[in-house]
Formats: C-alpha cells, structure tokens, sequence
C-alpha cells in the first residue's frame, strides 16, 4: 500500500460554471475531426472544460 488517497477530480466549465466529476456521465463526448474526442458541457455545450483536484 502507498498510503496515498485517491482524490476525485472535478471538471468544470469555464463558460457557464456548470460542475460535475471529471469522467462522470454528466459530460458530453464529441468527436472532432482531426482533433479526436472531446469532452462538452451539457448546459451550454462549450468544449471549454478544466478538471482540478
């Protein structure tokens, strides 16, 4: 064992401010071309999203 907690990660979007865990279902997932998968805020749909511990 490391001793060490996991700690959850919350993502947030820096255009309307909605929050939700980083990963969770909340979250949209789009496919760009010729940049991949990407995450998407279900509230406003801005691709503008950080994830902080």
């Amino acid at each position: 064992m490391s001793g060490e907690t996991a700690t959850a990660r919350s993502s947030r979007c820096r255009r309307c401010g909605f929050e939700a865990p980083g990963g969770a279902d909340d979250w949209l997932r789009i496919e760009v071309p010729k940049l991949g998968r990407m995450t998407q805020c279900p509230e406003c749909e801005s691709t503008d999203i950080i994830t902080q511990r």
